[in-house]
């Protein structure tokens, strides 16, 4: 899929600005909906050229740290919890009983250690292509990586598609794709061949969750994406709203798959009274994200 094609994050490059000093700015512009979005940096922290990506991290002066990956804002120190939190509790209390988890991508961490605080379950395996993303979060997000020796967790470093075109039939409960956008390594994370992967790996009752971008402004790339989920099998979509401040337009969304033709069983009694800390996510919360805009009820496929 092409970036003119996804409608996703721009590739610009951080423009650190002389004449601005002693004020800094990393800027990321989105060139199709006409948009941009500033930090105040105070330095670049590290950079890296890595097999797969470029990778830089800021100091801001309000937002804590920054990455960027190829010029797109990845997460910061101050508002990342709405991201992992909400890729991470919806779908694991909205299964019945998950046990085995797999988190496509997610190599900052964070969504492996908002998995983890749910203690019923018995594995839990994330695959990143690229390592230098876990190695540098573990450096200037350690806080996303406490989680990261749980001995329950596994992580690789490997090509999340085949992994999961090669997985067991019916042997995960659940799958988390945290992705970058639909470019470069996570341009086949969108397309029916690696949905189908996944309801193969799946068990009955299995669900599928993964980022889908801003309903504002990438519609037509979650349409697809829905589209391409019930073209390989899935029978329930459901697609989630929440703030994330950092991405373009600042409204974000992910989107859940299920094999079963609902998603009666959200258990909100657990949610509600579960045994871990949260910042954003609670049972009300998660009911509220469920509610969709008239222009995303009438366009939206499924």
């Amino acid at each position: 899929m092409s970036e003119q094609n996804s409608q996703s994050h721009s590739q610009t490059n951080p423009q650190l600005n002389p004449q601005l000093n002693p004020q800094q700015w990393f800027t990321e512009i989105f060139a199709p909906s006409g948009s941009a979005f500033s930090l105040e940096i105070t330095e670049k922290l590290a950079e890296v050229q890595s097999p797969f990506q470029h990778i830089e991290i800021y100091q801001t002066t309000q937002f804590g740290k920054l990455m960027v990956i190829d010029g797109v804002i990845m997460l910061s120190s101050r508002d990342n919890f709405l991201y992992h939190e909400m890729l991470s509790h919806p779908v694991l209390f909205t299964h019945p009983d998950p046990k085995q988890v797999v988190i496509i991508g997610g190599g900052d961490c964070g969504t492996l250690r908002e998995v983890l605080k749910h203690r019923s379950l018995e594995s839990v395996t994330q695959i990143d292509i690229d390592e230098q993303v876990t190695r540098m979060a573990e450096q200037f997000f350690p806080e996303l990586c406490t989680s990261n020796q749980d001995p329950r967790a596994t992580l690789l470093f490997d090509d999340g598609i085949k992994y999961m075109r090669e997985a067991a039939p019916a042997s995960l409960d659940v799958v988390i794709v945290d992705s970058t956008d639909p470019i470069g390594p996570g341009e086949g994370l969108f397309n029916r061949a690696f949905y189908q992967s996944c309801f193969a790996a799946l068990k009955p009752g299995g669900i599928l969750v993964q980022q889908s971008e801003s309903p504002l402004i990438h519609l037509q790339l979650l349409n697809d994406m829905r589209q391409a989920m019930k073209d390989a099998g899935f029978a329930a979509l459901q697609t989630l709203n929440f703030p994330q401040m950092v991405y373009p337009s600042g409204w974000w969304t992910c989107t859940m798959a299920r094999k079963e033709q609902n998603f009666d069983e959200f258990r909100s009694d657990a949610a509600q009274n579960c045994a871990f800390d949260t910042e954003y996510y609670n049972a009300a919360i998660h009911q509220a994200a469920l509610a969709l805009p008239n222009f995303m009820l009438r366009q939206l496929v499924g």
